[in-house]
């Protein structure tokens, strides 16, 4: 039976796509509308234009709880994971997403518990092994019985109806440069005098437990500049990894870690990496 949406439980799924968790009534997950059967939306856009633009903010956000299970949004580029998938209804068309964007079902789009806002990711469906690639821009579902909900075009791409077993997968150099692109307006030149910044090959970066990253650039320039504006956090530098030039303030104990990435995000507005002996850790489980 076709489910009737009051303007009450409207309103209220629209609130729930602003990252609320704790707040059940207030999310599109827990009223069952995520398992909805839609109709399949057609997509006429540039999707590739589309899934690598700049979302108007880069946004990871602090741990919550779904009600008894914890979940830590971060930075994970190799993440790999299988779970449920079900669809985000179409009546949520039209509200903001978590990164600041406007939700449009006719686009490849997804939510997620914990990746960062946008990423890219592939999502197998494995019941039938159709994939398609999708941009992560809002939170959710919030339930704990899926991983992601995809839009209407995306859940056509990969022949799902309902609800279906997933493979979702991260596309490491393409969440990069989508997060380069949002964070490209922090990188500018340095309003005071410039001074030397170390550009180091990343087999001999400097030891050290921690070390924060900022952002991951493809232009040496703006990677110098933004160190040299980061200067006073720490030791900032710049690491040549590949063809990407990635800024860090290195040689950080945990404590010191914990006030970079706290300072970065209150005086900055900046969402940095975690790594601990050069692997990529949780940025807040310090």
């Amino acid at each position: 039976m076709k489910k009737i949406v009051s303007l009450a439980v409207l309103s209220a799924l629209v609130a729930g796509c602003m990252d609320t968790a704790s707040q059940k009534d207030a999310t599109y997950g827990y009223d069952g509308f995520g398992e909805e059967q839609l109709a399949p939306a057609e997509n006429t856009l540039n999707t590739n234009a589309y899934l690598m633009a700049a979302a108007p903010k880069y946004y990871i956000g602090s741990p919550y709880k779904i009600e008894d299970v914890q979940y830590i949004p971060g930075e994970d580029l190799t993440y790999n994971q299988t779970g449920v998938a079900g669809i985000v209804p179409v009546e949520l068309n039209g509200s903001k997403t978590s990164d600041g964007e406007i939700f449009d079902s006719s686009q490849l789009v997804a939510t997620s518990k914990t990746l960062p806002l946008p990423s890219i990711v592939k999502v197998t469906n494995l019941d039938n092994g159709n994939a398609v690639v999708v941009r992560v821009n809002n939170r959710g579902p919030f339930v704990n019985t899926r991983i992601m909900d995809l839009s209407a075009a995306a859940a056509q791409q990969i022949g799902l109806t309902g609800t279906a077993k997933v493979q979702v997968q991260v596309l490491e150099k393409e969440s990069i440069a989508v997060k380069n692109a949002t964070l490209g307006e922090t990188v500018k030149p340095a309003a005071t005098e410039a001074v030397e910044v170390q550009t180091v090959e990343v087999a001999a970066a400097p030891a050290g437990d921690y070390s924060v990253q900022v952002a991951a650039v493809y232009s040496e320039d703006n990677a110098k500049a933004l160190a040299n504006e980061l200067a006073s956090y720490g030791n900032a530098v710049v690491v040549h990894e590949g063809d990407m030039y990635k800024v860090r303030i290195i040689d950080l104990d945990a404590t010191n870690a914990r006030r970079v990435i706290d300072a970065l995000r209150t005086d900055k507005g900046m969402a940095p990496g975690l790594l601990k002996s050069g692997k990529w850790v949780n940025a807040d489980s310090i």
